[in-house]
């Protein structure tokens, strides 16, 4: 099998594409040629082209077919229907990874499953997910485009915690300071490990049964807000000081912090997902790495790369800001209370 990964090098597509030279495939990776802290492994052949402009895309590939190009890059309809000028009858299956948080928000029934409907009206990440799907789909139903789409969820690897904030949120729990937690805590919320979802995702290349199908390939541990890092604290020794505030809250005190419109549109809404579908299609996909577990390679990780995992100024700035502002608003409601 000859694989196209674009991207290749992020959170998700690094454990893909070792997964994918594990099973022996021949792996292609097309990004600007910056690993950062992910750097290709032995046995990638690197192309080099900037995903934004479509004709260095088109001249980096230029003569070459795949079996398989996966595209981590896409983000909107108008991308996407570049990509499918360019691969149409140069690809035997386009994998495009979508997202998870297009589906209907707010959740209106748990499990979630691939025929849920697609509609998030508070995040527009999601909303350009959405309208990337609409045209793949439109490729498939005109000319057979060989496209199976995949919907991650909220997925972290060893080197990038699943947290909002990163790892400032992880070095406010692990110093002993508060930190916010939207809404009560309670709603409950699904993690899994990059290397869990790379068997998934690897297991769909090359299964031609898997065009013109839709995917979310995900953990199957539920945990609470609470629970997740509460977690955190025990792995780093520290008792997590949680500070409960609404989610509404975010957009009015951190309305230019990343993480304000995405806990909005997406991580304050329960997420519990039904994997039966990629079960069914690829068998190996048994997730094994439970949060606990993931915590503690987490920690293992920041033992090892300090300077990497350094809290941010300006984010611990915004955290802090929050954690004042839910006290201010605290102190003001007991003043008004009879």
């Amino acid at each position: 099998m000859k694989v196209l990964y674009i991207g290749g090098t992020g959170t998700i597509s690094s454990a893909c594409v070792v997964e994918s030279l594990r099973l022996g495939m021949d792996v292609h990776v097309l990004n600007r040629g910056r690993s950062g802290k992910r750097p290709l492994p032995q046995g990638v052949t690197a192309l080099t082209a900037d995903i934004q402009n479509p004709e260095s895309v088109a001249k980096a590939l230029q003569g070459q077919d795949f079996d398989c190009v996966l595209n981590f890059l896409s983000f909107g309809a108008e991308d996407t229907t570049e990509m499918v000028k360019l691969l149409s009858d140069r690809v035997g299956q386009y994998i495009h990874i979508s997202s998870a948080s297009a589906y209907h928000k707010p959740v209106r029934q748990l499990p979630i499953t691939e025929s849920t409907t697609l509609y998030n009206p508070y995040l527009a990440y999601a909303r350009d997910k959405i309208a990337a799907e609409d045209e793949l789909r439109r490729a498939f139903d005109d000319h057979q485009f060989p496209v199976t789409i995949v919907r991650p969820s909220h997925t972290y690897d060893d080197a990038n915690p699943p947290l909002p904030g990163d790892w400032t949120a992880w070095d406010r729990v692990a110093r002993g300071d508060e930190i916010v937690v939207p809404g009560d805590g309670t709603s409950v919320w699904t993690l899994t490990h990059a290397k869990d979802l790379a068997v998934g995702l690897a297991g769909l290349i090359g299964n031609w049964q898997a065009i013109g199908e839709d995917f979310h390939i995900t953990s199957d541990e539920v945990l609470s807000w609470n629970e997740i890092y509460t977690i955190i604290g025990r792995v780093t020794g520290t008792p997590a000081r949680l500070l409960h505030l609404p989610s509404e809250f975010l957009p009015v005190v951190a309305p230019d912090w990343f993480w304000s419109d995405l806990i909005v549109g997406d991580l304050q809404h329960s997420a519990v997902f039904d994997n039966s579908k990629i079960r069914r299609f690829v068998p190996a996909f048994r997730p094994t790495v439970t949060w606990s577990e993931g915590a503690r390679r987490l920690a293992d990780w920041r033992g090892e790369h300090a300077e990497a995992t350094r809290p941010d100024q300006t984010t611990d700035a915004v955290l802090g800001r929050l954690v004042q502002a839910q006290h201010a608003a605290a102190a003001a409601a007991a003043t008004l209370a009879p």
